[in-house]
């Protein structure tokens, strides 16, 4: 088997597609602005995967016509839903200075990542406090197996409740998972009750 990779810059050649000249870090920020706006979701610009597929044209001035005709307003939508977005980040951009990064990466440095490490053992105590059980964080050898802690006897793995969703749930994990959602408020738990009891 020969794998070969074709680069999006050939792609968009091959297909003949109009290339745009952005000047540096631009798309970079666009992309951001329409993470934040949903400028591009389906509710505006429509299913594109179902549109190519209904699409049945050849040439990409076939389907320029051919989506305009569908979707008549979707890139003045996007367009309007994006720049408005710009607009309030350039308000966010100019009160942006240097005491206000240095106390950003304080807030991350400090704050976050001690709570981070924090939850840990938070959540650990908490459930131990629950069962009426002895707790402790693991030790060295024990992370290398995954394990974060133990309540009484059983070991256990914290992770976010965002891992359910992610690719790496492939992986076949033996040690028994308490899932956390961090809220305004405090930290929503998830577990098996039965681990415990």
């Amino acid at each position: 088997m020969k794998k070969i990779k074709i680069s999006n810059s050939d792609i968009e050649k091959l297909s003949n597609a109009s290339q745009y000249p952005f000047p540096k870090y631009a798309t970079q920020i666009i992309n951001l602005l329409n993470s934040n706006a949903q400028g591009t979701r389906p509710a505006v610009v429509g299913q594109m995967s179902e549109l190519i597929q209904e699409f049945d044209g050849k040439t990409l001035e076939e389907w320029i016509e051919w989506y305009s005709s569908k979707q008549p307003d979707a890139v003045t939508k996007a367009t309007d839903k994006i720049f408005n977005m710009y607009q309030l980040m350039s308000e966010a951009f100019a009160a942006i200075d240097r005491p206000m990064i240095e106390a950003w990466v304080k807030d991350l440095v400090y704050n976050k990542t001690y709570c981070g490490l924090k939850f840990q053992s938070a959540i650990i105590a908490f459930l131990a406090g629950q069962y009426n059980k002895d707790w402790r964080l693991a030790n060295v050898e024990e992370e290398a197996r995954g394990i974060d802690g133990f309540v009484g006897d059983t070991p256990v793995q914290i992770k976010s409740s965002t891992y359910k969703l992610e690719a790496r749930l492939g992986e076949n994990i033996e040690i028994p998972i308490v899932y956390y959602d961090k809220k305004k408020d405090g930290i929503s738990i998830e577990f098996d009750p039965s681990l415990f009891s």
